[in-house]
């Protein structure tokens, strides 16, 4: 029996400047730092995670800030165009008010019935908040100390939309691996979810499990500040994981080793179109170093780690979290 996921799990995109990124996404967008890390692969750099109340699977953008003297990445074939959020139906008009208030650009649209509101952060990576009805099923928490009201707060990833050179290659992987299935298509985008009603585990079709895919004519795209690095799905455990490798092997892929990620545990696939993909298993989780009500208060490093700890803070670029959400209350 094929392994199949709930939908994605994270997001992982390349940042300037650590202050900025980490200030538009607490104070503009809300979201709870849940995790300071460092990039396991490259230990000079950051790696922050934003998502909700607990960090809920689902819901958490992560990047590694490589600071405004990182280099530029270029959109292009096999790349993340833009990240979607869900938000309630009722709180169109407050994000629009809201954005605009911090200076952000937005534009207002329709697609598949649902508003939807377009935007970029600070270094030029597209979002999206969608206005859905399935934001009422989502697993997020409510993070209570976060600028903007419970009732307004993003509820976790609506989806994400890739962009590729043709269809056919990603729509197999998004079908004959990962269990997805056509759902619709309109101007030029199809739309899969996972296949199932929602009924047995792994099977849902609810918030967060949407891909849509995007043909561009666009040479590939180039790794950067303001790209996204990769999507990750959910995976449910590390026997599940051992399916998932067996699934994209058996597909034709290359497929990582199962790597430790310290808060779960992650395979690496590019499918054909030139995006990265990562499973990634809900546990252990960011509880496992932090109690909740402490999360993102310090700079956690994987024990493998640890005995480098002056090295790594000596190299770090400059980054004052005590500064981050300060004074910002509800409004």
């Amino acid at each position: 029996m094929k392994p199949t996921t709930p939908g994605i799990h994270h997001v992982t995109a390349i940042a300037g400047d650590p202050q900025r990124n980490a200030e538009f996404y607490v104070e503009t967008l809300g979201l709870r730092f849940v995790k300071r890390t460092v990039n396991h692969d490259d230990t000079g750099t950051y790696h922050f995670y934003f998502g909700d109340g607990e960090g809920t699977p689902g819901t958490n953008i992560t990047f590694f800030p490589w600071t405004d003297s990182g280099r530029r990445g270029q959109f292009g074939a096999g790349q993340t165009r833009d990240t979607a959020y869900q938000i309630p139906p009722d709180s169109v008009e407050y994000w629009i008010d809201r954005l605009e208030s911090a200076g952000v650009e937005v534009d207002q649209v329709e697609r598949f019935g649902e508003p939807v509101l377009e935007f970029d952060d600070p270094d030029g990576i597209g979002l999206e908040f969608v206005a859905s009805e399935q934001a009422f099923e989502a697993d997020a928490q409510p993070w209570p100390e976060s600028p903007v009201p419970a009732e307004y707060q993003a509820r976790g990833f609506h989806s994400v939309t890739l962009a590729v050179p043709a269809f056919g290659p990603t729509a197999s992987v998004l079908t004959d691996v990962l269990g997805f299935e056509l759902e619709a298509e309109a101007d030029g985008r199809r739309r899969y979810r996972p296949a199932g009603d929602g009924s047995e585990p792994g099977s849902s079709s609810g918030p967060g499990s949407i891909v849509d895919l995007v043909e561009t004519d666009a040479g590939r795209g180039r790794m950067g500040v303001g790209t996204v690095h990769h999507v990750a799905f959910e995976a449910a455990d590390l026997e599940e994981q051992e399916r998932w490798r067996e699934a994209f092997a058996d597909h034709g892929q290359n497929v990582t080793e199962i790597i430790d990620r310290k808060y779960f545990r992650s395979i690496y696939s590019r499918e054909p179109g030139g995006v990265l993909f990562e499973m990634a298993t809900t546990e252990p989780g960011f509880t496992v170093d932090e109690d909740i009500d402490d999360l993102g208060s310090g700079l956690m490093l994987p024990e493998w780690l640890e005995s480098e700890r002056d090295r790594i803070e000596a190299q770090l670029p400059e980054f004052d979290p005590e500064t981050v959400g300060a004074g910002a209350g509800a409004n």
